[in-house]
């Protein structure tokens, strides 16, 4: 699986599918991804995005977790909340403030042979409905989830 990712229309939104799979060991790339501050590593800089809670993070059910970044040039604050949190197998974040009206984003991981593979499920709705989603959204949505997939490569095919 490349990490390729795919957006359906759900019945309240949108749902995107990524599916990666990295030559490393389950708990290793678990813990790659348990490190909040991981995330600006994988973010597309475009977005400016940051971690604003400082590390270390401790990742549990409950953890809130602060982020900076722009879109289309406006700065926004986001807020993250881990609503699952089950150590090496997945984990969700929601958002509990930030530019999407939801925001739902549920992180698998299983062994195979070789390495783990990485399932992405996220879903969410954006203000502005179907016509916003159309034109700038789902662009910037797939664009990020390709970037993420290469750097992950990019880091566990060379580890």
């Amino acid at each position: 699986m490349d990490g390729t990712p795919h957006i359906s229309r759900t019945a309240t939104g949108y749902r995107l599918r990524a599916t990666l799979d990295l030559p490393r060991p389950l708990d290793e790339v678990f813990a790659f991804f348990a490190d909040a501050h991981n995330l600006e590593r994988l973010t597309p800089s475009f977005l400016r995005f940051t971690v604003r809670t400082p590390a270390p993070i401790e990742m549990r059910c409950g953890t809130l977790i602060d982020y900076g970044l722009r879109l289309r040039g406006l700065p926004f604050r986001w807020r993250s909340e881990i609503a699952v949190w089950e150590p090496p197998l997945r984990f969700a974040d929601r958002q509990v403030r930030g530019p999407y009206r939801h925001w739902f984003h549920e992180h698998r991981f299983s062994a195979i042979d070789p390495g783990t593979r990485c399932e992405d499920t996220v879903d969410y709705r954006v203000p502005g409905g179907a016509l916003v989603h159309r034109l700038l959204v789902r662009r910037d949505v797939e664009r990020i989830f390709r970037y993420r997939a290469e750097v992950l490569r990019a880091l566990f095919d060379s580890a």
